[in-house]
């Protein structure tokens, strides 16, 4: 395609929470229109919801009428479950639903050497996990599999108007959170589907070169696609060497790298990125939803508890706030809890709480840092980004627990961009991602260091 020819690109971004779809054109990467919709809430849902959601954004920027190319970044680890007709099963169980944990300890049993088959031990998040949690407590619906799909695979199917299983496709990135690809090889591994399922008479979805064309349909083509971090990592132009922390519901660190990871603790996953490289990345439970409980404790706004915070000192007064309220991840702890420790008559006050419950979940995210280090996983350079990304006391003291400057980019919907992107990749034939304009970051530079507050800590998550 000629640059002279306009081209407009769709980018979607399917969350747990939302769908959130960006308009843009192709060349410059204007936003030319956006929309959103709401998901329904639980660990537990009926896929057609999202295809409903999606239809219904996708309506409001314009629908597809004139669009080059369109790219889906979904969720990882989603199990949808379809039968020989291409029916939807059951509902698919999300990344967040924890059922499958004892499933996930199976089958690390079962392939003690899993870390190195597929990039990752098993956690309950893993499809894996799920399709073993099918098997054992659903058998009759185990036997009806015939293909497994993940959210942004099954809507990339959606899209296609297709009914024919083996049309189904996906790209490296999010297959590499199924616990039964190898981004290494590029490969599944039947062994681990036909252990986790219980028969291996099971279509998935063909994984994907990074630009290559996934469909074709009425001048539209349909791009690979990608996990969300994937998809969030290509949206803020992630460079290998970047160590991308997002503070969401959940919070995430993740290098873009050029080599895998095998992590035998399991507190790594050795993911795949939308390019071609790699993106080990370590994953906590607790981030920016602690802020607004404690926010809520006190009784004040969001601005109100950065306030607050940066009126205290660094350590808090000798505050310790574990921030572990929905068990953790990283480390594997699912039933651990928060905890707020050292209190004193002095330092028990509204500041230092609103501090240490920054400072708790800033550390988190350096223990996460911490496992990439011990897999030799190096960075340069820090971006933050997600709902906590804006909040004043997180960046300053991110720059105080890591020691370092780190970087926010420009407003946008990160994952949805990330996504346009890749669509906007594959629409143009370049041989990479699109440079386009108004990528830059705002550094906020580091004065001052916290290393007691950091191995306090690094040491108190370790116990755990």
């Amino acid at each position: 395609m000629s640059s002279a020819q306009p081209a407009k690109v769709i980018g979607v971004d399917s969350s747990t929470q939302s769908v959130k779809v960006v308009l843009r054109d192709a060349h410059t990467g204007v936003l030319l229109a956006q929309a959103s919709r709401p998901h329904p809430d639980g660990t537990e849902v009926d896929p057609q919801s999202w295809w409903l959601a999606l239809q219904a954004a996708l309506e409001e920027v314009g629908g597809l009428a004139g669009v080059s190319a369109i790219s889906i970044a979904g969720q990882q680890h989603g199990m949808v479950v379809l039968d020989e007709a291409g029916e939807v099963i059951r509902p698919a169980l999300l990344w967040n639903d924890t059922r499958s944990a004892s499933a996930a300890a199976d089958l690390n049993r079962e392939f003690p050497n899993i870390h190195e088959l597929v990039g990752s031990q098993l956690v309950a998040s893993f499809t894996a996990s799920k399709l073993r949690w099918l098997r054992d407590n659903e058998p009759a619906n185990a036997q009806r599999v015939r293909a497994v799909a993940l959210p942004h695979d099954w809507l990339s199917w959606k899209l296609t108007g297709s009914n024919d299983l083996k049309d189904l496709f996906t790209d490296r990135s999010d297959a590499s959170g199924t616990g039964y690809f190898d981004p290494v090889s590029n490969s599944y591994n039947m062994a681990i589907v036909e252990a986790a399922l219980g028969h291996r008479n099971v279509i998935l979805p063909r994984v994907l070169a990074p630009h290559e064309a996934g469909w074709n349909i009425n001048g539209l083509t349909i791009a690979p696609g990608a996990g969300d971090n994937a998809g969030g990592a290509l949206g803020v132009g992630a460079r290998v060497g970047d160590l991308v922390i997002s503070l969401g519901t959940s919070g995430t660190a993740f290098v873009v790298s050029s080599t895998p990871t095998h992590d035998p603790s399991g507190e790594v996953a050795g993911f795949a990125d939308t390019t071609g490289n790699f993106l080990p990345l370590a994953c906590t439970l607790n981030a920016a939803k602690v802020f607004d409980s404690t926010a809520k404790l006190l009784h004040v706004s969001y601005d109100e508890l950065s306030e607050l915070a940066l009126s205290a000192e660094p350590g808090a007064g000798g505050l310790t706030f574990l921030p572990h309220f929905d068990g953790e991840r990283t480390p594997n702890r699912s039933d651990a809890r928060g905890a707020l420790s050292g209190i004193s008559h002095e330092n028990f006050t509204p500041a230092n709480i609103a501090r240490s419950a920054i400072e708790g979940v800033v550390a988190s995210m350096a223990y996460a840092a911490a496992a990439l280090e011990k897999l030799g996983v190096s960075y340069e350079r820090i971006i933050l980004i997600g709902g906590g990304a804006r909040n004043p006391a997180v960046q300053r003291v991110m720059t105080e627990i890591f020691g370092s400057d780190i970087y926010i980019p420009g407003s946008g919907e990160y994952v949805a961009d990330g996504a346009a992107r890749q669509a906007a990749w594959v629409a143009l034939g370049s041989e990479n991602p699109p440079q386009w304009a108004g990528s830059e970051f705002q550094k906020i530079a580091h004065t001052v260091s916290a290393p007691a507050v950091r191995e306090r800590y690094l040491a108190a998550i370790a116990a755990l």
